[in-house]
């Protein structure tokens, strides 16, 4: 396994955790946390593989620490007496500000040995971060009820339908992101120049 297997298969769950929300019409917290669970469960995995296969020793320890966060928010998110709005938004808060935080630490200690997936890296962690930034400022309780004249009907929008959709714009963001370069063209590594030895006398 490659990093360039690492994003493919990052950006795969993340496109199917954006399809999944973006083609639901129920954005409630129990369906939110359902995709974001199988998400990150899905993206622990993968981390745990590269942290196995692809990392060198002295990267396993933060990529082992950011598939833990992964892991352990994708299995509180999964439970089933744990569903609900609260949980919702302290899953995506708490998620988003540790596992962006790792991400980002990483992507910089990476940069000068690693430097076009230290960039990735970099970026996926900051969004994600801003992602645990946007829910926190959303509010729970929000409430705001509305018409369509043109379409007769009426809707609500409420602090979990945001957060859910927050969650899957960043998903999208993430698989558009992590495909592109995943499929992208890297760099060759230019050889060493061989010694050159002076002709005896």
């Amino acid at each position: 396994m490659t990093a360039r297997h690492v994003q493919l298969l990052r950006a795969l769950f993340a496109a199917i955790a954006a399809v999944m929300i973006t083609f639901s019409p129920d954005h409630s917290a129990p369906i939110g946390l359902t995709v974001f669970g199988g998400f990150a469960i899905a993206t622990a995995i993968v981390l745990l593989l590269s942290a196995w296969l692809a990392r060198p020793a002295g990267q396993l320890g933060r990529v082992v620490l950011l598939a833990a966060v992964y892991l352990v928010g994708g299995m509180v998110a999964g439970a089933p007496q744990l569903r609900s709005t609260t949980t919702l938004f302290a899953v995506l808060i708490a998620w988003g500000l540790l596992a962006g935080l790792v991400e980002l630490v990483t992507g910089l200690a990476e940069r000068r040995a690693e430097p076009a997936t230290a960039r990735d890296t970099i970026f996926v962690g900051a969004l994600t971060m801003v992602l645990g930034i946007a829910v926190l400022l959303v509010r729970p309780e929000y409430r705001l009820d509305y018409a369509i004249e043109e379409a007769g009907r009426s809707f609500t929008l409420t602090g979990t339908i945001i957060a859910v959709g927050l969650f899957g714009g960043y998903a999208a963001i993430v698989a558009a992101f992590l495909g592109i370069a995943g499929f992208s063209p890297r760099a060759a590594a230019v050889p060493a120049p061989a010694p050159t030895t002076k002709d005896q006398p």
